[in-house]
């Protein structure tokens, strides 16, 4: 329990040495080292070979590293060859970040951000800050312990257990959030950007409101949250420019 503990620990720090050659190899290594620690006393030279695998090349989204991570130093304790072990990580870096990123990243953050956002345009103030803090760093961690423990009891088989989980389903469910909190939050903060213009600024919100709808509609699947928020501010910072 220690062990896993000291690796969890570490899998927060996992980008703290990323670099082009390796990207998050090295820290994935530095995060392994704990769980491998008894294989060095049953065998030495597997460890030795455990560790080197453990540092080369591996990129993900840093959120889900755990389950990569789990699910090689089960490998290397189950006897698994270490060319598939090899495998195994280089299978594992686009499914991994492709989830990670839809889920975190165009998911899950421009989703709190909107609504974090919209609830101090209301009025909440610093209580809505520290609550976003609070639920995506809660979220952050409970991600990060269930990939680990999926990945240690999975091994070679982590491909099915991620297929089987909640996580494919979570990332393909978030994109309605994201859209509602940064729709949400536009609008309002755009009405409060050109409040001294006060007909202008009931407009404008109405505006970036329709905006969103009619460039979601033409742009489909391929239209985000993300380009919906950067087309929005640019179209509000143009009239605040126009108007002054």
């Amino acid at each position: 329990m220690k062990s896993r503990l000291r690796a969890l620990l570490r899998l927060f720090a996992v980008q703290g040495t990323w670099n082009y050659e390796r990207m998050l190899g090295v820290g994935m290594g530095y995060a392994a080292e704990p769980l491998l620690e008894e294989l060095k006393l049953s065998d030495p030279q597997r460890h030795a070979e455990a560790v080197v695998r453990s540092a080369e090349f591996f990129n993900c989204n840093p959120n889900l590293a755990g389950l990569a991570l789990g699910a090689e130093v089960r490998a290397e304790y189950d006897g698994d060859p270490g060319p598939q072990v090899a495998r195994l990580r280089t299978a594992l870096c686009s499914p991994l970040g492709a989830l990670g990123d839809q889920l975190f990243w165009a998911g899950l953050v421009p989703a709190l951000v909107g609504i974090t956002l919209a609830a101090v345009m209301l009025g909440a103030g610093l209580w809505a800050i520290v609550a976003f803090l609070v639920v995506y760093n809660g979220i952050r961690i409970w991600t990060a312990v269930w990939s680990l423990r999926t990945g240690l009891a999975a091994g070679m088989n982590v491909a099915a257990a991620i297929g089987r989980s909640w996580l494919p389903r979570a990332a393909g469910a978030v994109a309605p959030a994201a859209g509602f909190g940064v729709g949400l939050a536009l609008p309002l903060a755009a009405a409060s950007f050109l409040r001294p213009f006060p007909l202008t600024a009931g407009l404008g919100a109405l505006g970036l409101t329709a905006l969103g709808l009619v460039a979601g509609y033409v742009g489909g699947a391929r239209y985000g949250a993300l380009r919906y928020a950067l087309l929005a501010v640019l179209v509000t910072l143009l009239v605040r420019v126009v108007l002054t």
